[in-house]
């Protein structure tokens, strides 16, 4: 029992912020099944922070009321946003949601409400890891049942090929802007909770690096499966302190094994690291019905 109390007390903020980063993965997720590439999810991050954190602050609402609004507003500005720029596909897509994003930062530095640059302080910590953790499990247990429902089909239809899919009947504009919608919604959540753990923030949290970091979380992961994206979060949120166990501790260092990472899974495993996982149970299946073990 001291061990893990030891433990928590050196690790518990890695372990906080391992689930934050596996929250925002999954938004991503959401939009990346519908064959959506969205930046724009940390920007939602922001503003579901940014709403939480103000409510409870300056009109003293509860933290599960907080939470739920600021997941909410993200929904709200997602759903909006998303109308006219899933038109857009691919790269445009792409600099469409980022561009996005940087207003959403800039607004941010240049409002009263928000704390400016200096971004919002004295948020209470509310935010435990079992709540975390549990909303982890909420929420991948929702995509998982999503991913085989008519929304989930008609996801998977649109990523593999969209004109095809809306030959097929399926309303590409509805489930893409529900993808969206999802995504943000999720990424408005995380970003609530994030806002009651570190007691401050701030614009920076909440740009260009960061959304960039939850697409390399769903690429080195694998973005075909809801639990992909969770495995690359959790990955490479802790891997800067695995390296500092092992001796390594120069931050260029540490950025280049996370770039030969990332070209390693982009050269060799397209579908990201939770494949190989894959593809052993898969030799493992082949291997017992060779055996003949399950046959009635």
């Amino acid at each position: 029992m001291v061990h893990l109390t030891y433990f928590f007390a050196v690790y518990g903020s890695l372990i906080n912020f391992i689930g934050i980063n596996v929250l925002l993965a999954l938004s991503l997720y959401v939009t990346l099944s519908a064959g959506q590439l969205s930046l724009g999810n940390a920007a939602f991050a922001g503003i579901g922070g940014y709403t939480a954190g103000i409510l409870t602050t300056q009109f003293g609402v509860p933290y599960l009321l907080s939470l739920l609004a600021g997941a909410l507003m993200a929904a709200i500005v997602g759903f909006l946003l998303g109308m006219p720029v899933l038109r857009l596909r691919g790269v445009f897509l792409a600099m469409a949601t980022l561009s996005f994003g940087e207003v959403v930062r800039i607004a941010a530095i240049n409002l009263k409400i928000t704390g400016g640059a200096e971004g919002l302080l004295g948020m209470p910590a509310y935010t435990k890891t079992w709540f975390i953790y549990l909303v982890i499990a909420v929420v991948g247990y929702f995509l998982s049942r999503l991913r085989y429902s008519r929304a989930g089909w008609s996801f998977e239809s649109i990523r593999e090929d969209e004109t095809a899919a809306s030959a097929m009947g399926i309303n590409t504009i509805y489930y893409k802007t529900l993808a969206f919608t999802i995504g943000a919604f999720i990424a408005g959540l995380a970003g609530a909770m994030y806002a009651h753990l570190n007691y401050i923030i701030t614009p920076g949290e909440f740009g260009f690096s960061a959304a960039v970091n939850l697409l390399i979380y769903c690429i080195v992961g694998g973005s075909r499966v809801w639990y992909g994206p969770v495995f690359g979060a959790a990955l490479l949120t802790a891997l800067p302190e695995i390296l500092r166990g092992i001796g390594v501790t120069a931050g260029p260092i540490r950025m280049f094994v996370n770039g030969l990472i990332l070209l390693i899974v982009i050269l060799f495993l397209p579908n990201g690291l939770i494949s190989l996982f894959q593809r052993r149970r898969k030799v493992a299946v082949s291997v017992l019905a060779g055996a003949g073990i399950g046959d009635n």
